[in-house]
């Protein structure tokens, strides 16, 4: 269950201000309709995020050994990095169609979470765990935790909390990740 908990955990906090949250509010802004924004996020997040997890644990099969641990402990702490950048909203995916709700928000946030922050954590958590089920439906679940709130607060959610030191907590997670890993890694 450990696995579950950090990538929940992890992904919540790293997705808060990232642009695939600040895709949740301008669906919601735009389409007023968020129970099928929602069903989209969770099936594109889910599809997406099993692919990262899958591709995490075929990586840590293919590639064995100290050198493997410690990269994937410095992705974490270059995670925590990529974190303190903030992320901008990417409107193209939202004007680009005229399909339904679900289907737009479905392909808008499977596009968009394409080399994510939150999807390459995705991959470094099954790497790190080796687990596929418990790394995806954790990742799954912290991104639902961060945006529900986002696809019915619209914009409102952007003054809960002040970004910037939500920011910081990430990277402060993601860091502690990394060296714990890091640690694991050189011990042997």
């Amino acid at each position: 269950m450990t696995p579950l908990f950090i990538s929940a955990l992890v992904v919540a906090i790293a997705e808060i201000g990232d642009r695939t949250q600040l895709l949740a509010m301008l669906l919601a802004v735009r389409f007023k309709r968020p129970w099928p924004i929602l069903a989209g996020i969770f099936a594109a997040t889910l599809a997406n995020h099993a692919l990262a997890a899958t591709a995490g644990f075929f990586i840590t099969d293919l590639l064995q050994g100290q050198a493997v641990r410690i990269a994937v402990a410095l992705s974490f702490i270059l995670m925590a990095a990529w974190t303190l950048i903030p992320d901008t909203a990417d409107d193209e995916a939202v004007k680009s169609s005229g399909a339904s709700v679900f289907l737009t928000t479905l392909v808008a946030f499977f596009f968009v979470e394409m080399g994510d922050k939150t999807q390459i954590a995705t991959v470094a958590l099954a790497a790190r765990f080796h687990d596929i089920a418990w790394v995806a439906a954790g990742t799954t679940l912290g991104m639902m935790a961060a945006n529900a709130p986002a696809v019915f607060l619209g914009e409102a959610a952007t003054r809960v909390a002040p970004l910037k030191y939500v920011r910081w907590s990430a990277a402060a997670l993601f860091f502690g990740l990394g060296v714990w890993a890091l640690a694991e890694a050189l011990r042997g």
